[in-house]
């Protein structure tokens, strides 16, 4: 597969089909009391954001005085 999805349409029906089960594996892991993959044990995993988000910076603002928090 590819490095980046844009569209189903770039993908093969093996591709889809692996997308399913690859998916139907992960949601059993989830519903287990510890959700750990074995697969990873020993590993870190690390999420980086290079972008400031718009979600989040919205998110976070108070309802009552419409401001942006504080950095």
């Amino acid at each position: 597969m590819k490095k980046d999805l844009l569209s189903i349409d770039d993908l093969t029906s093996d591709e889809i089909y692996l997308i399913l089960d690859t998916s139907e594996a992960m949601r059993e892991i989830g519903q287990r009391p510890i959700k750990k993959v074995p697969t990873l044990r020993g590993k870190t995993i690390v999420n980086l954001f290079y972008e400031p988000s718009t979600r989040t910076r919205t998110s976070s603002r108070s309802p009552r005085s419409g401001s942006a928090p504080t950095r």
